[in-house]
């Protein structure tokens, strides 16, 4: 009984309040004007229409943005050989660039082996050769202007070299952790030193004068190696996998990857037991010609990059590798289907 009669008395309250309001009949007047007035009408739904389209636009950028960034199946390109090549197979490559008429510059390593080398593709054959110091383990390598600059392991010293006769002009000293790969767009040296770190180097003065961290899906991709610039992105293969990162050179955002585990594995199923890793990316810009080989590899290859459009599966283990072996993976194991 009680609560009927608080039910009644909230009743009752509600149905005095609306008989007696006169600011909420004057609101219900004007709402039932308003909707009356057909151009008041086309006014309300043009702001609700405008609005929505801001939405779908912000909800559409976002979309695009999560896409850009996560959606592996359009980052993810494969690659079609158009030509072998013999490779000197004791050619622990380091660094290569291609030096125009069907010829590559190639930096070896390993100490008391190293050198700079100018080398013919179709043959293989070296055609100058300059050898480095026992000391001094050879790493990237790069043509700016005339110059060669080629880089070391463990110094942080790096040598510049004439290009036409491989003539030692100067050394220099470098700000990296150490030298690994190195690069060029004509105007700043990009280098690498086996972290995740991706440097702009000033050519003249060599100091260090930017630095971005290159991650995977918020991982840093450690272990950035031999170094090439392609149409505005630096192409990095990343020691101890079958990959080459695609890397924006502006901002050093990650744009994709190249995934190539099929030459390594051609190789040894061809009983060439012998091979080290893949490393080495060389560009002819004027023939759109892309070159890659390995250390100690006995072929290089001229090859075709395409997108990929085959299922695949994929297992991120960043900086996980077991130790002395190569493992076939993007910033870690990309197993494909």
């Amino acid at each position: 009984m009680g609560m009927k009669s608080l039910r009644k008395k909230s009743n009752n309250r509600s149905s005095s309040s609306n008989s007696t309001n006169p600011h909420k009949n004057l609101m219900a007047h004007s709402a039932t004007s308003f909707l009356s007035n057909p151009r008041m009408l086309h006014l309300l739904f043009s702001a609700v229409f405008f609005i929505c389209v801001l939405i779908l636009l912000s909800i559409s950028s976002n979309a695009r943005s999560a896409v850009g960034s996560n959606s592996i199946i359009d980052r993810i390109y494969s690659v079609e050989v158009v030509k072998e090549f013999p490779h000197d197979p004791n050619a622990f490559t380091q660094g290569l660039l291609y030096a125009g008429n069907d010829t590559l510059f190639e930096s070896t390593g390993l100490n008391r082996r190293s050198s700079v080398r100018r080398v013919d593709i179709g043959t293989g054959k070296v055609l100058t050769i300059h050898k480095m110091q026992d000391s001094y383990f050879g790493e990237g390598l790069t043509l700016f202007g005339d110059r060669l600059f080629q880089l070391t392991w463990l110094k942080k010293t790096g040598f510049i070299y004439d290009r036409n006769n491989l003539s030692e002009l100067k050394t220099f000293r470098h700000q990296m952790q150490d030298g690994w790969g190195l690069a060029t767009d004509g105007v700043v040296l990009f280098g690498s030193d086996g972290t995740s770190t991706l440097y702009q180097i000033d050519p003249q003065t060599f100091k260090v004068v930017k630095k971005h961290i290159i991650k995977y899906k918020g991982h840093e991709v450690h272990n950035l190696n031999e170094l090439e610039y392609v149409n505005g992105e630096i192409w990095a293969n990343v020691w101890q996998t079958d990959c080459i990162a695609r890397i924006s050179g502006k901002d050093g955002v990650l744009l994709g990857w190249i995934y190539l585990p099929e030459l390594r594995e051609g190789l040894l199923a061809a009983g060439h037991t012998g091979i080290d890793v893949l490393n080495g990316i060389a560009w002819d810009q004027e023939q759109n010609r892309l070159f890659v080989t390995g250390k100690l590899w006995p072929k290089l290859y001229e090859i075709k990059v395409h997108s990929r459009t085959k299922p695949f599966q994929e297992v991120v283990d960043v900086g996980v590798r077991p130790s002395g072996k190569v493992v076939s993976g993007v910033a870690g194991i990309i197993s494909a289907l």
